[in-house]
């Protein structure tokens, strides 16, 4: 009871900065007021509207008097629902209107490629004179590689510039690092100018995909694969080479859908396109003529392993990191849309990262038509290394589920199936599938698709305990995740929901699943020490300190994966907040008065122990904008930020 406080009370002492008693300082009160005006007329940085009380709650038969106000309110609030793409974004030239040319800060200015047409500057010191100030003394690039690449640009230059703004190189660090590859899975040149021009070969998905095109069952509709049993299949797999791919699918016109609504056309094959080589070292392969059969395919042994689920915008490369040193064994990229791969989109494509340090990593793809995916697939086989392939069926979103992709293919029997059957055929890696329990809140039907899935090849199903109606909101249920356990038997089945303390992992391994997946709304976003308490079997109490040294952790790894520029500083602080919209969730282990910590269960306002732990308890806004301000020096001026996963609940 004595952490407890009202509303008032916990701003009031963070506007005192954590002193005594709480006392506002001498602009507090002017501070206060505005906070006050900005909370009745709506601020895109103010608390959710959650957190604040509404007049029909209160009263019932009162009516405000600015009752026509509030109705023009409520209707701007339903017109901006769920509307994210529109939210306040700062671009990069907000950052800095004059910046220098990359190629001084490579050393190679006389090899500018744009020449004298360069809107950049190439003169050294007319960029530091209106350079922002630097943000420190120690650049976290210099101090772990030897060498900033970044030079002048840096915001923490001072710490390896000499005299004539010289880029200093500490040589015995950075012979350390040479020729080490630390970040895999990059996009190269050559190979994004094959894609946008549409050059790269598929011959193993053009080969099912004719499979797909060619009439079966003297004609029949309903494009349904006839293909032998499990068991039929592995022994006719394992003595002899099927002799096509996918026979006895109808093409996906004939089902009455447009081929041409996946947004991309199906390339038809031409003499002229450029076959690409399998690169191999030592004896020449067969690999390109010969398909693998299903005994000799890569396993996929994760059982009992915990697995940190691919999370769109915040499980990016720096967090996987965080999630990976405190004890997270199998890791994976966040979802990428197959379509923006196969154009060769760099921003899709860095979704695909791989640091050296995450051992069991695969990917996730999003698409909702076998063309698109099985291609997609192909070209993943040949030009990354993963150790598996994800399907995404379990998207909630609105933007993906009309296009009939995520949830959607689970009511679309027929494209799912030869999109899982597809991809299989082409991938030398296994390929697993993430599903809910159906699309509609009672109607669950994932105990039936979950056996078929099997029969199509897959090596291995996640079930997240919610509808697609349900999103996130009330608890995953696992008992129907037990029930879907035993169907999937002998497959494994990872499930996912509700993961919040070791007391909860322990319960889920009990309903028979062969492990746990930990996600978004609980578990790795709001405490990604979780692994560390799920295999030492303990509540960390973990201190305000703590949790800061973790942020300064997640912020060195963005500079070096985005870079200690001033947009990969910002691009650092945008991921930064959004992490820190879930980490305000967590209520420390020693204000509990009853463990553990449940997700749907909120609390009231309280202090912390010390003013930081008080901080990041904060849902405001801005206090998440001091948090970073603390590791990343202030913002520039006019930032504005808005979480993404609450642009429903901000104004």
């Amino acid at each position: 009871q004595r952490f407890l406080a009202t509303k008032e009370q916990f701003h009031a002492y963070l506007r005192a900065r954590g002193e005594p008693g709480g006392r506002v300082s001498a602009g507090g009160e002017e501070q206060e007021a505005q906070e006050k005006k900005e909370e009745e007329g709506g601020s895109c940085q103010g608390e959710p509207p959650a957190k604040r009380a509404k007049p029909e709650e209160l009263g019932g038969a009162e009516q405000s008097p600015g009752g026509a106000g509030a109705e023009q309110e409520a209707v701007e609030r339903r017109r901006a629902r769920g509307q994210n793409r529109g939210r306040p974004c700062m671009k990069p030239n907000h950052y800095e209107q004059s910046r220098l040319c990359p190629s001084v800060t490579q050393g190679c200015a006389e090899k500018c490629y744009f020449g004298p047409r360069c809107r950049f500057l190439h003169d050294v010191g007319a960029y530091m004179a209106t350079k922002p100030a630097d943000l420190g003394s120690s650049c976290v690039l210099f101090q772990t590689f030897g060498k900033c690449i970044y030079g002048a640009t840096c915001r923490f230059a001072r710490a390896h510039l000499g005299d004539g703004y010289q880029n200093l190189i500490n040589t015995d660090l950075a012979k350390q690092w040479e020729g080490r590859s630390l970040v895999r899975n990059n996009l190269s040149k050559d190979l994004q100018h094959q894609l946008r021009k549409r050059r790269f070969s598929f011959t193993k998905a053009e080969e099912y995909l004719r499979g797909l095109a060619k009439p079966h069952g003297g004609g029949s509709k309903g494009g349904k694969a006839t293909e032998s049993s499990p068991e039929e299949q592995e022994e006719s797999n394992c003595t002899a080479l099927p002799e096509s791919l996918g026979d006895g699918l109808q093409p996906p016109a004939e089902q009455g859908e447009d081929p041409r609504a996946d947004g991309l056309q199906r390339a038809e094959p031409t003499g002229t396109e450029e076959v690409s080589s399998i690169k191999t070292i030592g004896p020449v392969t067969d690999e390109d003529t010969i398909k693998l059969r299903a005994c000799e395919k890569r396993k996929l042994e994760i059982q009992g392993k915990l697995y940190l689920a691919p999370l769109t915008t915040c499980g990016n490369l720096p967090f996987r990191r965080v999630c990976k040193g405190f004890g997270a064994d199998v890791t994976c990229g966040e979802m990428a849309v197959c379509t923006n791969l196969l154009q060769g989109q760099a921003s899709e494509w860095a979704l695909l990262k791989r640091h050296h340090t995450e051992d069991i990593f695969g990917v996730q793809l999003e698409g909702a038509f076998p063309d698109t995916m099985t291609k997609c697939a192909e070209l993943l086989n040949q030009t990354i290394e993963v150790d598996f392939v994800d399907i995404n069926v379990g998207c909630p979103i609105d933007l993906v589920y009309k296009k009939g992709g995520g949830c959607a293919l689970m009511s679309r029997a027929n494209k799912f199936e030869q999109i899982v059957r597809g991809m299989n055929s082409v991938l030398d890696v296994p390929l697993t599938v993430k599903i809910r329990t159906g699309v509609q809140e009672k109607m669950n039907v994932a105990h039936k698709i979950i056996p078929k899935i099997r029969e199509w090849g897959a090596a291995m199903v996640t079930l997240h305990g919610r509808s697609r109606e349900q999103r996130y909101t009330r608890s995953a249920d696992w008992d129907y995740i037990a029930e879907c356990a035993r169907a999937a038997s002998p497959m494994p089945l990872f499930g996912n929901g509700d993961i919040l303390s070791y007391e909860d992992a322990n319960r889920a391994l009990q309903m028979g699943v062969s492990g746990v997946m930990i996600a978004r709304q609980v578990g790795a976003l709001i405490k990604p020490w979780l692994f560390t308490e799920i295999k030492e079997q303990r509540h960390w109490d973990i201190s305000s300190g703590e949790r800061f040294d973790i942020l300064r952790d997640f912020t060195n790894y963005g500079l070096e994966h985005w870079g200690s520029d001033t947009q990969g500083v910002e691009k650092t602080r945008k991921f930064l907040l959004e992490w820190l919209s879930f980490l305000c969730r967590y209520i420390p282990v020693g204000l509990l008065e009853h463990l553990p910590q449940k997700i749907n269960e909120r609390p009231p306002y309280y202090l912390g122990r010390d003013y930081l732990e008080t901080l990041m308890a904060s849902q405001n806004v801005e206090d998440w904008i001091r948090i970073s301000e603390l590791l990343l020096g202030p913002v520039p001026t006019n930032f504005t930020f808005l979480p993404k996963h609450k642009a429903n609940s901000y104004r």
